[in-house]
């Protein structure tokens, strides 16, 4: 069976056939493209401005007036010893460690507070007997001015009232210029072994010839000028930490705090004793039999005193004894602070040259007057506060000897 044949579609014309663009050149792998596209071309900086000179204006000109011309200072003392033995300072760049306390209270200053609680007590009595007088005259309560006297300790600590005491009572000047530039690189020296800040102290001058040091109140430390200008500087050191020994182990707060509570007490004493004299040498012009019923009478009031403060006003006759004790072994505390930080060989020079010195004061007095020196008797020396110079370098032996 013949199939119809399939139908023929017309055939349209194809589109136009466009060229081609160039191929790259031909590598042995294909094609080969730039593998980064060509750098930007450089255009040109813009031009800087040109530099002008600055004209050079004329400065104004002032006229000089004549300074003020200083007067001449006479030539400072050359020194005695050399200055020059600074081989104990610190290292440059060494760290100074400060304490976190700058001061302490040790078994001497506590001793010293539990000495005055006698004179303490008596100078209350006097104070509440004057409060009792006061109020009865001007009506002010007694407790008033009893609380305002225990309160005047706090001035031991506050500076103007410190600075009032090292002036008339210690007699200590504000250091010159040239004194507290040879004084303050000692000082500051001497606080950075210690650790302690040094700006909290004042530093103060005597103006004597001897050889002496002060450390009093709550920030005070003196020297004399004959130490300042004949000590070496190392020795000097070792001066002012012995003064700063005090300070550090609450000995100079303490002694000063204990001297100003027992002054009432004190002055009390010193006006009966002078009233009772009187008393007895005035009646004595007159009858003797006067004057024996006047010391009768004292000394039953004297009884009857003691009597009724328990025994408290023989404790004032030992007492200074006491206090001396205490003063000695203070000062051997001192030194063992110094001798501490590194000044035991300086602290004991300069002993043997005061012991020296001393030899040669006593062959002077032997060669003038034609007798020996007298020595202290040994009362003398029980009330003395500071220890003598053996004693004080026999102490400091264990710092001298070298370590193994």
């Amino acid at each position: 069976m013949n199939q119809p044949p399939e139908p023929q579609y017309p055939q349209y014309p194809q589109g136009p056939q466009y060229p081609q663009g160039p191929q790259g050149p031909q590598g042995p792998q294909g094609p080969q493209y730039p593998q980064s596209p060509p750098p930007p071309p450089a255009y040109p900086q813009q031009p800087q401005a040109p530099a002008y000179p600055q004209p050079a204006y004329p400065q104004s000109q002032q006229p000089a007036y004549p300074q003020h011309q200083a007067a001449p200072t006479a030539p400072l003392p050359a020194p005695a010893a050399p200055l020059d033995d600074l081989e104990y300072q610190n290292p440059p760049g060494t760290r100074v460690h400060r304490k976190a306390y700058q001061r302490s209270a040790d078994a001497t200053a506590f001793g010293q507070l539990v000495l005055h609680v006698p004179g303490f007590l008596m100078s209350l009595m006097v104070v509440l007997l004057l409060a009792a007088i006061l109020e009865a005259v001007s009506g002010l309560p007694y407790w008033v001015s009893t609380l305002l006297w225990i309160a005047s300790g706090a001035l031991v600590f506050h500076r103007p009232s410190e600075s009032f005491f090292a002036r008339h009572l210690l007699r200590l000047q504000r250091p010159l210029a040239h004194e507290l530039a040879a004084l303050a690189p000692v000082w500051r020296e001497v606080t950075d072994r210690a650790g302690v800040d040094g700006e909290r102290y004042e530093l103060w001058i005597e103006d004597t010839d001897h050889l002496n040091a002060y450390a009093a109140a709550g920030h005070i430390v003196g020297v004399t000028r004959y130490a300042l200008e004949k000590l070496p500087r190392s020795q000097l050191a070792a001066v002012l930490a012995h003064e700063l020994g005090h300070h550090t182990g609450g000995h100079a707060w303490s002694g000063l705090l204990g001297w100003w509570y027992a002054l009432p007490g004190r002055i009390a004493w010193q006006f009966v004793r002078a009233v009772t004299f009187f008393v007895i040498r005035f009646t004595s012009f007159f009858s003797y039999v006067a004057a024996g019923l006047m010391i009768i009478f004292v000394g039953l009031f004297t009884i009857l005193t003691i009597t009724a403060t328990y025994g408290l006003p023989l404790l004032l006759l030992v007492m200074p004894y006491l206090m001396a004790a205490v003063g000695r072994r203070a000062e051997l505390r001192a030194d063992a602070h110094a001798a501490a930080l590194g000044f035991a060989p300086m602290l004991a020079q300069m002993l043997h040259g005061v012991m020296v010195q001393e030899e040669q004061e006593k062959q002077a007095v032997l060669a003038r007057t034609g007798k020996p020196f007298t020595e202290p008797g040994t009362l003398s020396r029980l009330l003395s506060t500071h220890p003598d110079h053996r004693t004080r370098l026999h102490h400091l032996q264990p710092y001298l000897q070298p370590t193994r």
